[in-house]
């Protein structure tokens, strides 16, 4: 499994990031394609919970992730 790293744009200044595990791209683009314009909910890394509307996001990108060594260490 490979990590990507999506992140929901509102603004220049408001975002939220999300991190996803599949095996391509591809998936990711068609989990992005399901979610479009409806309600999804998701917990984060620090164990907040969000609920967020993508009818309202203006901009999403992902990648995939790579965590340094050392932060998975700590």
């Amino acid at each position: 499994m490979r990590e990507f790293k999506i992140t929901y744009f509102f603004d220049e200044e408001h975002y939220i990031r999300r991190f996803v595990h599949f095996e391509t791209a591809d998936e990711v683009i068609a989990l992005l394609a399901s979610e479009r314009d409806r309600t999804i909910s998701f917990w984060d890394s620090r164990e907040i919970y969000h609920e967020l509307n993508t009818a309202n996001v203006r901009v999403i990108q992902f990648s995939e992730y790579h965590r340094d060594k050392f932060s998975e260490d700590l």
